[in-house]
């Protein structure tokens, strides 16, 4: 690799066609070095520490595949197609992006390149290299074109930028410093443009492949000593530290040390010592090639490393240097990748920059540092205060200074209602709770209190008023018209419920039961989370206030199919939380991608005739509700098909299924539920009744459907999730090709061990939110005292749906998210499309919103980069802009 410092003499340019130097690349020749390589160019162009290197040219990636075109045919068209695929069919996606990747990696390079990489690899004195992928996109039509020169070689013409792309969708890879190794690697980077992942997102954007000019950085690498990031927003920089190369922090195997400085004084405001237990190296055997897992190693670093902060004084201070003169000659908004590494050209060890990226617009919240004393100042300019608001708190709004006008949900009341009031003093609210379900509608009230529980005595069209509702209440609340609760928070069952039947519902309201009778008529606006009594003790008849615009709701509502237009794709799927068969009927014309939580427990209420599926089997019936529960899960497949159908196996909680006998794991009530004999757990104690369910889903692909699959619920060790898999295999279910097995990352051991669930047989995982905040928080959802800290989604739960993304994205498996958090903080779904989730899933009511929130999200991170692009080539000269 060429020295840090160069010659005042210009050397050549490329020393063979289509390979750059990093430190004389021009502006002009942003197109074809991409987005990576140009900004760490321009920096090395202005002596800052970045580490040298090559880039190989984004055409030499479209004549190698000109030239491997002509002997295979399925890459002959590659440089002037789209590659029409069916993304939407996974088996296809699969098998197209892999036959095109095992070609490329199969081909040979043309021999001037490989004779240069062979040339590098000799000349460098690090032990190994590291392949980046850096991506530039062009306008359509502007891509490829044919040179008219005597060269006959393949050329960008002048294309236009106007986008970056999602950070890290392509990966990089490691390898030792050899030749064969360093050309396995360029042949896997260039491969990344045709992942599976890769594919979908192409053509979700409607992006030409000849628009995408796929460069590759080639720099040396060293062990690390210390590596992480610094983020700098306007005034403000935050840096994370960790030991070794930073692949422990990538994947969320570490708590970095934290320290948060003020740009203009470069003083350390506050800092934090991180949790560190392990660390990242090089690996490299003589023989290896470029998978980057085999070139790494994991040690486990000293309790006196543990308990020290990663950077030394002088190199903090030079990290606080390089961010002033960063903000004073490029940006005020940018984030960067750090390494300090011993060379062997230097003495010292060297800190360098590995990445950089201007104009990130994203802000760190300084909450998440719990400020110690810095023992890099002598004194604190200022505390982070411990007040911070998180989330979005539900609180009233007192009738005095409350609307009259009420908004209409015509689903539930009338579509004439919004030309109407209600008179806050003639119609006086009652109660106000947390509103769990939208819809406004007047009905009269049945209320269940104390032992009573006859649910099935309820009058269709009815208000439910109870002080809790558990799940195995849901056949008598198809037909209710609303429901009220004393217990629980929106993330409580009676919530869920509400929410998938399409029924209002107001949860926490202190004392209805006691306060109301059965046979009164309330009105209850479950979006607000207001209960109103309506009757004559105010002088306000009934019949008055019906007849101006309000439907008694006596009957089950009609549901209409939505006539929603899918204005802009998405890439990010769409999917919906569904337990009934009913439902199917309410996902007609709504933009979803499939079904990304089928709650198996609820909707086997409808088949089990009050029995336990361990009390079946005791019977002899397991072949009879196999086959029931077949049945059932047949019609959101065929539904579907080919869209993927996710079904959670059962996660039966003792406190939640009363009315089924049989369970003989409950001898008596348990203290806590909410942490007792569930999930995966309970599957060791009973595995027959988890072999009836896998006998079902084995049963639904002798149908024919081939888009099912499993997740796993609450798994909290990997031994757990190893029993169920080969209880799975041993049904034959993995013989299935489509078959998928996930798990629910909603117990916190996730965050540690996912790494090692991925090598156990994990393929996927979806984030519920709802366990994995009030398991984070110590915060029982049940709880309405506690519904703050589950409201919202507060900087520890964000924390660690990021940490899993990034795991996830590591571990190259896909990421989905469901439960209430993308509800009721809709800002969640900007950073989720930042962080890379590939699917969102949320109730059937929700999926609207959630579809325009995403194309937002996706529409805004495809401006901002363009917006970006533009600016770094907006402005020339020694203060030019990146």
């Amino acid at each position: 690799m060429m020295p840090k410092s160069r010659s005042n003499n210009r050397i050549r340019r490329r020393f063979v066609d289509n390979l750059y130097s990093l430190d004389l690349i021009q502006a002009s020749e942003y197109p074809f070095v991409g987005n990576e390589a140009f900004n760490l160019s321009q920096l090395l162009q202005r002596d800052y520490p970045v580490v040298p290197g090559f880039v190989v040219s984004a055409k030499a990636l479209w004549e190698f595949i000109a030239i491997l075109g002509k002997s295979e045919p399925l890459l002959a068209d590659l440089p002037s197609s789209y590659l029409y695929v069916d993304v939407d069919n996974p088996r296809q996606l699969q098998q197209v992006a892999q036959q095109i990747r095992h070609k490329i990696q199969g081909a040979t390079l043309a021999s001037v390149l490989a004779s240069t990489l062979s040339e590098i690899s000799e000349t460098t004195l690090a032990p190994a290299a590291i392949f980046h992928p850096s991506l530039s996109m062009t306008s359509p039509g502007s891509g490829i074109e044919e040179d008219t020169g005597e060269t006959g070689v393949a050329r960008l013409d002048q294309p236009q930028i106007f986008s970056t792309l999602p950070d890290k969708i392509l990966g990089s890879y490691i390898c030792p410093r050899q030749p064969l190794a360093m050309e396995v690697s360029l042949k896997q980077v260039w491969a990344e443009l045709f992942r599976a992942r890769s594919l979908f997102y192409w053509q979700r954007h409607t992006i030409g492949l000849q628009q995408l000019n796929l460069a590759v950085l080639i720099q040396p690498m060293w062990d690390a000593i210390a590596s992480g990031t610094l983020q700098i927003n306007q005034t403000e920089g935050y840096i994370q530290a960790t030991w070794g190369l930073g692949t422990a922090l990538g994947k969320g195997e570490v708590v970095p040390d934290y320290y948060q400085i003020e740009i203009e004084t470069g003083i350390v405001l506050a800092s934090r010592l991180g949790r560190k237990t392990r660390a990242y190296g090089l690996c490299l055997e003589p023989d290896s090639l470029s998978v980057t897992e085999n070139s790494l190693q994991t040690y486990l670093l000293s309790e006196e490393q543990q308990k020290q902060y990663t950077l030394k004084d002088k190199y903090l201070q030079e990290l606080i240097t390089i961010s002033q003169r960063l903000v004073a000659d490029i940006s005020s908004t940018f984030s960067l990748e750090w390494t300090l590494w011993q060379t062997s050209e230097n003495s010292e060890p060297e800190l360098q920059i590995t990445k950089f990226s201007p104009q990130t617009g994203q802000k760190w919240d300084a909450s998440q540092l719990r400020v110690e004393p810095s023992h890099h100042a002598s004194k604190l300019a200022y505390s982070v205060g411990s007040t911070t608001s998180y989330g979005k708190l539900f609180t009233s709004v007192q009738v005095g200074s409350r609307p009259n006008v009420l908004e209409a949900s015509s689903d539930s009341i009338g579509s004439n209602f919004s030309e109407h009031t209600v008179n806050p003093s003639i119609t006086p609210m009652l109660v106000r709770g947390l509103p769990a379900a939208p819809g406004r509608v007047t009905a009269t009230a049945h209320v269940i209190s104390g032992e009573g529980k006859n649910v099935s005595a309820i009058v269709s069209g009815r208000i439910l008023v109870a002080q809790s509702v558990s799940p195995d209440w849901l056949p008598g609340l198809k037909h209710v018209a609303a429901i009220i609760t004393e217990q629980g928070g929106i993330t409580s069952h009676a919530g869920i419920i509400a929410r998938e039947l399409g029924i209002p519902c107001v949860v926490g309201a202190a004392g209805i039961t006691q306060i109301i009778e059965t046979g009164e008529s309330l009105l209850v606006d479950g979006g607000q989370g207001e209960v109103y009594r309506l009757g004559t003790k105010q002088g306000f008849p009934v019949e008055k206030l019906h007849g101006s615009g309000f439907r008694k709701r006596e009957a089950k509502v009609n549901f209409q199919p939505s006539n929603f237009q899918n204005t802009f794709p998405i890439a990010t799927q769409l999917l919906v939380n569904l337990s009934q068969p009913d439902s199917l009927e309410k996902i007609v014309g709504l933009p979803v991608d499939g079904v990304g939580l089928l709650r198996s427990e609820v909707m086997m209420l409808e088949i089990l005739n009050n029995l336990h599926p361990s009390q079946w089997h005791r019977q002899g019936h397991e072949r009879e509700l196999v086959e029931r529960l077949a049945q059932l899960i047949v019609q959101f497949t065929v539904t579907l098909a080919p869209r993927p159908v996710f079904y959670r196996s059962t996660d039966w909680r003792s406190h939640e299924f009363p009315s089924l006998s049989g369970d003989h794991l409950v001898t008596e009530a348990e203290v806590n539920p909410m942490l007792g004999l569930r999930g995966t757990r309970r599957y060791l104690s009973d595995p027959a009744s988890f072999d009836l369910e896998l006998a079902a889903l084995q049963e639904v692909y002798a149908y024919g459907c081939r888009n099912l699959r499993l997740i796993l619920p609450f798994v909290r060790t990997v031994e757990e999730f190893t029993f169920c898999r080969r209880r799975v295999e041993q049904v034959g279910l993995t013989d299935n090709p489509d078959f998928q097995l996930w798990i629910m990352a909603e117990v916190p051991s996730v965050l540690f061990l996912l790494p090692d669930y991925v090598k156990a047989g994990v393929q996927g995982i979806s984030i519920g939110t709802n366990d994995l905040t009030q398991l984070l928080l110590g915060a029982d959802r049940e709880q309405r005292q506690l519904e703050t800290l589950m409201a919202g989604c507060h900087p520890v739960v964000k924390q660690a749906i990021q940490q899993l993304i990034e795991m996830a994205k590591e571990a190259g498996i896909p990421c989905s998210i469901c439960g209430q958090a993308t509800v009721q903080d809709p800002e969640l779904i900007d950073l989720l499309v930042q962080w890379g989730i590939t699917s969102i899933s949320v109730d059937v009511k929700d999926v609207e919103a959630t579809y325009q929130a995403i194309t937002r999200a996706e529409q805004r991170l495809l401006l901002d980069a363009a917006r970006n692009k533009s600016k770094g080539l907006g402005v020339k000269g020694k203060g030019e802009n990146i």
